[in-house]
């Protein structure tokens, strides 16, 4: 499979493309992913420079905290991207990208704060708040 992959919000008015491996991914559990998806967020991640967005006049950007911004298209509202401020990468929601993805899921951060309507029992690793090798605010 391609390492190349695409794809867009549900109008269209922002597209992307990256290229290079993509990280597993990663479900987000934290009030703030649950608040603005209306669940939990699953994505992956591209370097800043293996990825393309066409549209980028449709992204508005929210900045939640001091450390993450959070894009999401101003046409249609899909949630599309998380980015640490200082980070040379972007986090891309899992479900915005064009089949086939051959993504797989890695492991499942702040557990302590996800809803409590549902369980996980999918056999991934659960972390209270996240992995030392994922940088998140505190």
């Amino acid at each position: 499979m391609s390492d190349d992959h695409q794809g867009s919000c549900l109008c269209g008015a922002v597209r992307f493309r990256t290229r290079g491996a993509l990280r597993g991914v990663v479900y987000c559990h934290c009030s703030q992913c649950r608040k603005q998806s209306g669940h939990f967020y699953a994505a992956t991640n591209v370097a800043d420079t293996d990825i393309a967005i066409e549209g980028a006049e449709s992204i508005t950007w929210y900045e939640a905290s001091g450390f993450a911004r959070r894009g999401f298209c101003k046409a249609c509202g899909s949630v599309l991207f998380w980015k640490a401020m200082d980070q040379d990468y972007i986090s891309v929601l899992a479900g915005s990208f064009d089949k086939p993805t051959a993504l797989k899921g890695e492991c499942h951060i702040f557990v302590g704060d996800k809803g409590d309507y549902y369980s996980i029992d999918d056999g991934l690793p659960q972390f209270e708040k996240s992995t030392p090798s994922i940088p998140v605010a505190e």
